[in-house]
């Protein structure tokens, strides 16, 4: 039972209920975590796509997370993708604060995730990464700094 009780504790800090985040994202889905570490530049982000949420698989900083906020530096160059799936359809996008594409930055909408990678400058216009068929439960904040 503490086991279990430990593992709730864990993800109400992920989804940000732990004090240390910020809040909603302005999606109703309740995450709003602080952010963590900035990822390195030229840093592949990796997901495992599931209908329930993003779950991070690399780099490290964001492993096991679901629908982890990534932060980003600006002007540098990420990746950011899935790898593998729960074999329903996703694509992955980049949205601005309007909930607009930004810079033509979306995948096809597939049930393999060949490549389903965005090579992109992080700008401060950039706020979240979603899945447009999943956009309640797939979505999650970036932050550049």
């Amino acid at each position: 039972m503490l086991q279990l009780t430990g593992v709730a504790a864990s993800t109400a800090v992920v989804a940000g209920c732990g004090g240390g985040g910020n809040g909603d994202d302005g999606n109703g889905n309740g995450n709003g975590g602080g952010g963590g570490e900035t990822i390195e530049p030229g840093t592949q982000i990796e997901f495992d796509g599931q209908t329930a949420g993003w779950v991070g698989i690399a780099p490290d900083s964001i492993a096991d997370e679901e629908n982890p906020t990534i932060t980003l530096q600006e002007g540098e160059t990420y990746e950011i993708g899935w790898t593998t799936g729960d074999g329903a359809e996703h694509n992955i996008a980049i949205y601005d604060e309007n909930d607009e594409v930004v810079d033509d930055l979306a995948t096809e909408r597939v049930t393999e995730p060949e490549d389903q990678w965005l090579e992109f400058e992080a700008s401060s216009e950039m706020v979240t990464y979603i899945c447009e068929v999943h956009p309640t439960t797939m979505v999650a904040d970036i932050q550049v700094e």
